[in-house]
């Protein structure tokens, strides 16, 4: 069993009035914990299993300060930055560490080209693409589980590819690096 500090308190603290919203997340976050632990014993990647544990059950917690009905979201901004939303909820309450995972984990991360090309709402002033092994897994294990339909069922890699592409062919490129490390 995997001892980790107790992060609870972050998600009562900005879910508190969204029960609903917060089950969606901690469901889908744990999932992802699940298959990102799983890689990273098989693959002995050498991660410390409770940071993979942690950056995990952080790496949606800034969708609560988002627009996403379907999720029941009602926050302010747009669902594209919901990396960014976690990375200042998590640099205010002294979990820098971590907030990277928030910010490269969308898709299978995001060029400043694409922020150009595509217009997003985002800041140039980074790309947002995962640069660590633990921002790589942790946005690799995210991708083969939703928030909006059945939380616990992981998606099928033709299923992931699928969505990957819709976001075009270098974010499919990306995913496939991605899988091919760890697969």
């Amino acid at each position: 069993m995997i001892r980790i500090p107790d992060i609870n308190w972050l998600y009562y603290k900005y879910y508190s009035e969204n029960p609903e919203l917060r089950r969606i997340i901690t469901v889908h976050s744990e999932c992802v914990a699940r298959k990102a632990l799983e890689i990273n014993k098989t693959k002995h990647l050498g991660l410390d299993p409770k940071e993979v544990y942690v950056a995990a059950l952080l790496h949606d917690i800034g969708v609560v300060k988002c627009n996403a009905p379907g999720i029941f979201a009602h926050g302010e901004h747009p669902y594209i930055q919901h990396g960014l939303e976690g990375k200042r909820i998590l640099e205010e309450n002294g979990l820098k560490k971590y907030s990277r995972i928030c910010t490269s984990h969308t898709g299978s991360g995001i060029t400043r080209q694409e922020i150009c090309d595509k217009k997003l709402p985002l800041p140039l002033s980074d790309d947002f693409l995962p640069k660590t092994l633990l921002e790589k897994l942790i946005c690799y294990s995210d991708k083969f589980f939703s928030k909006s339909k059945d939380l616990t069922r992981e998606k099928s890699l033709d299923e992931v590819e699928l969505e990957m592409n819709k976001f075009g062919q270098d974010s499919l490129e990306r995913f496939r690096a991605l899988h091919k490390r760890f697969s």
